[in-house]
């Protein structure tokens, strides 16, 4: 019991310190990665909506007639 509350009120070591940090950096780096495939998935959506988008309006404006 007395260990217990030594680790609650205790100085924590700065190897304790430097292992709370790596955690923090790890999950900072998961979130980031999440980030970069958002992105990433983002740019390929818009990439084959701009395609898509390009074909539809080619495809319509050779449709259209000339009206002379």
């Amino acid at each position: 019991m007395i260990n217990d509350i030594k680790k609650i009120f205790g100085r924590i070591t700065p190897l304790q310190t430097a292992a709370n940090e790596l955690a923090e950096a790890e999950l900072a780096l998961l979130r980031a990665e999440t980030g970069v495939e958002y992105a990433a998935a983002q740019v390929t959506f818009n990439k084959q909506r701009v395609k898509r988008l390009r074909y539809f309006i080619a495809a319509e404006s050779s449709k259209e007639e000339p009206t002379s």
